[in-house]
């Protein structure tokens, strides 16, 4: 195996190939003379990133001297490079098998001695829920997304396969033309793309990556218990799941109707009839033998290849399943008789293949492709995945209190929580229709209510396998979930939909035990509960409103009131973690984050958002994919056999004065100093953001509120363009250096034995290793106004001395010592970042000053390619 230099410097000669590639393109169609402007560029960024201030003036003046077309052509360069050498690196990160993978699992397994049934139990009781999740600053277009997939195929070939020098010289003209196909097509969309389009980007993920590595990680899993401890996966063991917000997400979201819900379900189905359809087919194929046992001769009576005859008419329905919809989307009349309508028709054929050859004495043929496709069946289903549903609590109580309008029930909006609660469960119990007459026709609810009503009849008139959650945002209260609950059921909703209320401010963290604690309190609820209490942790909206720190702890010690209120209530407790991939929303490293959490919490399963353009990242190809599955299963795991400690009482306290203290940090200056908001809007492109046509949400909750309707990843991802990303860190190193100053001993302990205070501080390790100070004054002196140059200065004082802060805490001598691999991935991107800051500032600055009237295409689609370029570049904080 190649050492840690050698890999690094393998993934620098292939960043350094694609780049050579590129600048041949750029100067195939623009010349030498833009090729050689371009490799200035690119120089002067290097030497300006070192500290060399005249470079970045350099910089500076060559890009106040170029016309608006000259910017963009330069915008395009350094974002196709970063691009180019993202893909690098996901392919090398696809190959590797380094820390947190199965393989290191197995190593702290022998090393702590667990038994066998120990580790049976836990490998048993995993259930990783993955949710896929549109990003609402998603920049890359779908079509270069595949060129950059089969660009990273060929990558994998030329590195992992033996090739002859023709083959190597195919590979090699494929990989220029890649390059070259990317250089030529539009990497901006014109319009944004549709929930719909979101979706069907979700279903190709599944289809080109994970639909091969979940049972490809199954398989790995299984071979290594039983080396090890001699042990095997049960033939139905369903460790990962994977669900959708992507068609089911209608918060804020104006784009999401329940007609879209529809359509993207039969999508969803359709995808899986046409996968599993090849795939049962290829079995046709294998499957020839003749001896079969006698469940299955009972079946097909006396034919030569009985496994072909059995799986003949699966075939034939997932064909009939697939036509059928396609009929159905278009308005055709379909005949859903000849559907496959239930996961028995799947799986039944399926496993009367499997227990046949096991007893015929053919183990190997049942263990290969026919298990994985067992094992798809598990995971994916008929409906390839499962759809939430996600809606404001407000629309929801907007909703009953048209209802109890009409009927003169009363006006439920001025209810108080004892009376909504008490309504809402003598309601749920009552036998008579809320609405007698179904909806009756001289009811005519507001546009808003009636779309609440006809979501509720979509999830009704569908199957339950379809579907995972109803997740409640800006839930608050009881009656929050209780009226979700009363109207699913008046919708004949008739299987128990789990609901989950979303807490994400620190007052609904705060607040979400007692929430829970009532409603488990109510007998009727707690005993219709199918799946256990579900429960989504916000991360983004509560660091929003309170800064990293008191988020932070307010999520953990949440989540352990809650594991003891529904251990209290003999009651199963599933949390949701909507963390996202950005550092300023929680995206911790998935191996530090899910240790961090506290013991007991992963009892009932792990399910989590994965968003956007992290997807790719994590899940993009098979091999990458295999390897993020294996960090998640190895650190829960491990979580399940060595819990991480719970924090004793000093720590508790030191906590939160700690958490208080960064509380009051944060809102000081985002919710009280006046000069916070203008500078905020001077000094990001925050507003230039909402004319990106990126994802299909809105960047804000309501289009004309303030700074405060912004939504959490906007917010997250216009700090990070300027390199400030102060969502991640203000507040958070004043308030530990407080505290540390009378209880330094008890911080130390802290920090040294437990998981939570660690990742805390790594965390910001990484932060402050991806801010730059230097680029944040640059995006200050240009277009900050002089009045509020202060505000940005004082900033970069605290970012700069929170920084000495947290070496001298954790004693070290540079930022990301611990990581240098994720070191040497920011520096192989820092050179290429450099121009594009100094590159958005200009436009930033041009577009601020254009005259009424003037034609602003060329300098708005530089502007766009910037941060795009920008966010690729700076990977997790985008």
């Amino acid at each position: 195996m190649q050492n840690t230099a050698q890999q690094d410097e393998q993934l620098k000669h292939t960043v350094r190939d694609l780049g050579q590639l590129l600048g041949q393109t750029i100067e195939h169609e623009l010349g030498s003379q833009w090729l050689q402007k371009i490799e200035d560029i690119r120089l002067q960024g290097r030497a300006g990133h070192s500290g060399d201030d005249s470079a970045n003036l350099a910089l500076q003046n060559a890009f106040i001297e170029m016309d608006d077309d000259g910017l963009l052509i330069i915008a395009r360069s350094f974002a196709q490079f970063l691009n180019l050498a993202n893909i690098a690196e996901q392919e090398f990160n696809s190959t590797k098998h380094l820390d947190d993978s199965v393989e290191v699992l197995f190593e702290h397994l022998r090393k702590a001695e667990q038994s066998p049934e120990a580790i049976y139990e836990a490998v048993n009781s995993l259930d990783i829920d993955l949710v896929l999740t549109a990003h609402p600053t998603e920049v890359t277009r779908r079509t270069l997304i595949h060129k950059h997939t089969a660009l990273a195929e060929c990558l994998r070939k030329l590195h992992n396969e033996t090739l002859d020098s023709a083959q190597k010289r195919q590979l090699a003209e494929r990989i220029a033309d890649l390059v070259s196909q990317a250089w030529h097509t539009e990497e901006i969309r014109n319009k944004r793309p549709s929930p719909v389009d979101e979706a069907t980007w979700g279903f190709s993920v599944i289809e080109n990556s994970l639909w091969d590595a979940i049972p490809g990680f199954m398989r790995d899993l299984d071979l290594k218990l039983q080396e090890e401890y001699n042990i095997q996966l049960p033939i139905d063991a369903q460790p990962i799941q994977i669900s959708s917000w992507m068609g089911g997400d209608r918060d804020g979201n104006p784009f999401v109707t329940h007609e879209i819900t529809q359509t993207v379900l039969h999508l969803a189905r359709r995808r899986a009839a046409k996968l599993f359809s090849k795939d049962i087919s290829a079995l046709q194929v294998e499957l020839s033998m003749t001896r079969c046992d006698d469940e299955i001769r009972h079946l097909v009576g006396d034919v030569a290849e009985p496994y072909r005859a059995i799986l003949k008419p699966l075939v034939k329905k997932l064909r009939a399943t697939k036509d059928g919809i396609d009929d159905l989307l278009n308005g055709r009349v379909s005949d859903t008789s000849k559907w496959v309508k239930t996961q028995a028709e799947l799986l039944t054929p399926l496993m009367q293949c499997y227990r046949s050859l096991i007893k015929c004495g053919m183990e190997q043929t049942a263990k290969g492709a026919l298990l994985d496709t067992i094992r798809r069946a598990h995971c994916f289903g008929i409906y390839l995945l499962k759809l939430d549903i996600r809606q404001d609590s407000g629309r929801h109580a907007d909703a009953l209190a048209e209802i109890c309008e009409y009927l003169s029930l009363g006006d439920y909006h001025s209810w108080n929580e004892d009376e909504k609660v008490a309504f809402l469960t003598h309601e749920l119990a009552s036998k008579r229709p809320l609405l007698p007459n179904a909806w009756q026709t001289d009811w005519q609810p507001s546009a808003d209510v009636k779309e609440v009503l006809d979501t509720c009849r979509t999830i009704a008139a569908n199957d339950q396998d379809a579907f995972g959650i109803y997740i409640i945002s800006m839930a608050s209260y009881a009656s929050d979930v209780l009226a979700v609950q009363l109207l699913l059921q008046q919708s004949q909703v008739t299987w128990p939909m789990s609901v989950a209320p979303l807490f994400e401010t620190l007052d609904d963290l705060n607040h979400s035990p007692v929430v829970i604690n009532q409603l488990l309190s109510i007998d009727s609820y707690r005993n219709g509960l199918a799946d256990g209490q579900h429960v989504m942790i916000g991360y983004s909206d509560s660091a929003k409103d309170a800064g990293a720190l008191a988020a932070g702890w307010a999520q953990y010690t949440a989540q352990e009131a809650l594991v003891e209120i529904c251990a209290k209530y003999d009651t199963s407790l599933t949390l949701f973690h909507g963390r996202g991939g950005t550092i300023g929303r929680g995206g911790l490293p998935a191996h530090s984050a899910i240790l961090s959490q506290p013991p007991g919490s992963l009892d009932g399963g792990f399910r989590i958002t994965e968003q956007g353009e992290t997807i790719r990242y994590k899940f993009g190809m098979p091999g990458l994919a295999k390897r993020s599955l294996g960090i998640y299963a190895s650190a829960i795991i491990e979580a399940k056999l060595s819990p991480p400690p719970a924090p004793n009482q000093t720590w508790r306290d030191v906590m939160d004065e700690m958490a208080a203290q960064g509380r009051d940090n944060y809102r000081h200056i985002v919710r009280v100093d006046p000069d916070f908001v203008p500078y905020f809007r001077l000094a990001t492109p925050e507003q230039e953001l909402g004319k990106l046509p990126l994802g299909s949400r809105p960047a804000k909750r309501n289009p004309n509120g303030g700074v405060e309707s912004l939504r959490a990843i906007p917010w997250i991802f216009a700090w990070a363009q300027t390199r400030l990303v102060l969502p991640a860190w203000l507040g958070v190193m004043r308030a530990v250096n407080k505290t540390y100053q009378t209880h330094s001993a008890v911080v130390d302990d802290m920090l040294a034995n437990w998981p939570f205070f660690q990742s805390r501080l790594s965390m910001l390790d990484m932060v402050f290793a991806k801010a730059d100070i230097q680029i944040a004054k640059a995006y200050d002196d240009r277009l900050v106004t002089e009045d509020l140059l202060h505000f940005g200065e004082s900033l970069r004082h605290e970012l700069q001395t929170s920084r000495q802060l947290l070496l001298d805490i954790t004693h070290k001598a540079d930022l990301m010592q611990d990581d240098p691999q994720g070191l040497n991935s920011m520096q192989i991107r820092a050179d290429y970042l450099q121009p594009l800051h100094y590159l958005q500032i200009e436009l930033l600055d041009r577009i601020r000053n254009l005259p009424e009237g003037a034609d602003a295409a060329s300098i708005e689609k530089a502007m766009m390619v910037t941060i795009a370029g920008i966010a690729i570049g700076m990977r997790n904080t985008g």
